[in-house]
């Protein structure tokens, strides 16, 4: 049992995306799947997505590699993100296994990290839950406080990395250890020697990602479009000035045009199952699905963002 002494439902209604969970030896003597030779290896591939953190300042370089490039790197303060290897190793996929009392359209990607000795990438907060489990060698967490949209980051980086970060709370993970954490939890990892981490992420998309893609797929026709309507006029409200009575007519008809809770859950569906990466769904052999249950009872299936 990945949790250790928590059960499935404790951890759901006590952890998820609540507070964190350590977790020694989470898998009992594990072997990693994939170590840094190999990983490197697949970041030289130019359909593979992956990143460079190198230095005490975090610069990043994107992928592809050349493998002359790994030579050139420092003998300490790197670290090699790769995503999606779940993808492309199958023995990495198989770490899902374990998640299986989170729903399976949830996941995201499988990221391996390789660092050497004080390899980063800077403290700093994301927006989803993550399970981290250590691969080889051992790897300092902190954890600080909860973070939003307002928290001050550094500038001048690509890296969201926080400027102010004032740990709570402190392990040294082992290999087999986990560290379970919720969604905008300020969090700083760094590498003791040479290190491999595999880190589960999940789907988290923002609201406005998510109102973006609907109304795509409201344009395709699959509902009758709704027009606006005046509301009652009268000769004062010929100015420029936009009335408080139109505001309130938009916000009535977009959330009417939202009130179709079969259309919500058939375009959810869609969306939650669409692949990483679809043009690359034949050398991946992605596969997504869900399961949708109608108020008649009858069922709908769909993989890869696409009904059966």
């Amino acid at each position: 049992m990945i949790l250790g002494h928590i059960s499935k439902e404790e951890f759901l209604a006590d952890y998820w995306q609540k507070k964190p969970l350590l977790v020694r030896n989470a898998i009992a003597n594990f072997e990693p799947p994939i170590d840094g030779d190999e990983l490197a290896g697949l970041s030289l591939e130019q359909e593979v997505e992956s990143r460079l953190v190198i230095g005490e300042d975090c610069k990043l370089e994107h992928g592809p590699f050349a493998e002359e490039r790994f030579a050139s790197l420092p003998a300490s303060h790197w670290t090699l993100l790769v995503q999606a290897v779940d993808l492309w190793v199958p023995e990495v996929a198989e770490l899902l296994q374990y998640f299986d009392f989170i729903p399976p359209w949830r996941i995201d990607d499988i990221m391996v990290s390789y660092a050497e000795d004080g390899g980063s990438v800077g403290p700093h907060f994301d927006y989803y839950d993550v399970f981290l489990i250590q691969g080889a060698g051992q790897r300092k967490w902190q954890i600080g406080e909860d973070c939003d949209a307002e928290t001050p980051l550094l500038k001048n980086t690509e890296l969201k990395i926080l400027q102010q970060f004032e740990p709570s709370s402190e392990w040294v993970l082992e290999p087999g250890d986990m560290l379970y954490l919720p969604p905008k939890i300020a969090h700083h990892g760094v590498a003791i020697g040479d290190c491999t981490t595999f880190s589960i992420g999940f789907r988290a998309p923002a609201a406005t990602e998510m109102l973006d893609d609907l109304a795509t797929e409201l344009l395709t026709g699959i509902v009758a479009p709704n027009h606006l309507i005046d509301p009652p006029l009268t000769p004062e409200m010929a100015v420029d000035n936009i009335p408080d009575a139109y505001i309130k007519r938009v916000k009535s008809l977009l959330l009417e045009t939202l009130d179709d809770d079969e259309l919500l859950a058939q375009w959810f569906a869609q969306f939650m199952t669409a692949p990483k990466y679809p043009m690359l769904v034949d050398q991946t052999g992605e596969q997504r699905r869900a399961t949708l249950k109608h108020k008649d009872g009858t069922l709908s299936r769909f993989e890869n963002g696409l009904k059966d």
